[in-house]
């Protein structure tokens, strides 16, 4: 009897324990009941919200959604301006899940993969044609910030006729799953732009662009051209550096020239005063002993007709008056 009670409570506690069910933060969950969706009376999937919740055990499971906003990253691909000039974009974009029940319904069951690849290709349509529309000028200044913010409203809300001439393939699909949504559900929804990501019950938080660059055969012809003009620019600096340096050099040797001369000049004229002032002080001299001076004159002109070699030969009379402050005094004075 003991047993027996044990296995009943045992039993009993399994069946509770199977019966109960968490949904973390951050998540959703879905029940299925033989592998189909639990729905409600509109036959939408019943969405549980993060907290304990009850199902019947062994008879119905759970499937989790992620309720956090995902990072997807974007590989670097080749645009096409308006100018027709190639870029290499390399971007990101966040997102969530903003409607569980037909995110659930629209991507098989809640595949995330499908929901990224489907995005990822809107995605790159949506930013080819926002590209196509610009010039690498504003694409990589000022116009950036609205760039990402019309990729992503565009994303969220999707195009209409007139924006574009013809769907693409990304487009195809999200309306395809959208129509799906709409025939298994029975009440009537919201109208929804079916080549938006809102069909799919998605919502885009963020577009970002991480890096612009150019092509590497774009990218040479650019560094090429820029250093050819940075060489002009330098040789126009040099030719006119050098002009300048001629034009300081030619006023240098022009002022060197003034200085020159005008030193010579003050020269001249103190050097014809120094003369004349000599003269003067040769004459008074000479006027007080013309006898002293005479012989001062004939010893300097000694002086400078002897060489020190003793080698100088002067072809003169002995008798010259030349001589005559070498003989003895009688004989000189016996000449005057």
């Amino acid at each position: 009897m003991r047993k027996s009670l044990v296995v009943v409570i045992v039993a009993v506690l399994v069946a509770l324990y199977a019966s109960l069910f968490i949904v973390q933060e951050g998540q959703r969950g879905i029940v299925l009941r033989f592998g189909k969706v639990l729905r409600d009376a509109g036959n939408k999937p019943i969405v549980y919200e993060p907290g304990l919740h009850f199902k019947i055990p062994f008879v119905e499971t759970v499937k989790t959604l992620d309720a956090r906003i995902q990072t997807m990253d974007i590989q670097a691909d080749r645009f096409l301006t308006s100018e027709n000039k190639d870029l290499i974009v390399d971007s990101y974009l966040k997102w969530r899940i903003n409607d569980f029940s037909r995110y659930y319904l629209a991507t098989g069951n809640g595949d995330i993969s499908q929901a990224e690849v489907l995005l990822k290709r809107k995605f790159s349509d949506r930013l080819r044609s926002e590209i196509g529309r610009k010039d690498v000028r504003g694409i990589v200044t000022d116009s950036r910030g609205q760039l990402t913010t019309d990729v992503r409203d565009a994303l969220n809300k999707g195009t209409t006729d007139k924006e574009t001439a013809s769907t693409t393939e990304a487009d195809d699909a999200i309306a395809s799953a959208a129509a799906r949504v709409e025939r298994e559900t029975a009440d009537k929804q919201l109208a929804i732009n079916p080549n938006s990501m809102a069909a799919l019950g998605i919502e885009v938080v963020d577009v970002r662009i991480k890096q612009i660059n150019l092509p590497l055969e774009v990218s040479e012809a650019i560094y090429q051209r820029m250093r050819a003009e940075r060489e002009a620019v330098a040789r126009r600096h040099r030719s006119q550096g050098l002009e300048e340096a001629e034009k300081l050099r030619a006023a240098a040797d022009k002022q060197v020239i003034e200085i020159r001369a005008k030193a010579e000049r003050e020269a001249l004229t103190l050097r014809g005063a120094g003369d004349a002032d000599a003269a003067k002080l040769f004459a008074d001299a000479f006027s007080q002993a013309p006898d002293f001076y005479t012989f001062i004159r004939s010893l300097r002109a000694y002086e400078k007709s002897f060489s020190e070699d003793g080698k100088d030969v002067l072809v003169l009379s002995p008798e010259a008056d030349f001589f005559r402050y070498m003989k003895a005094p009688e004989k000189r004075a016996g000449q005057h």
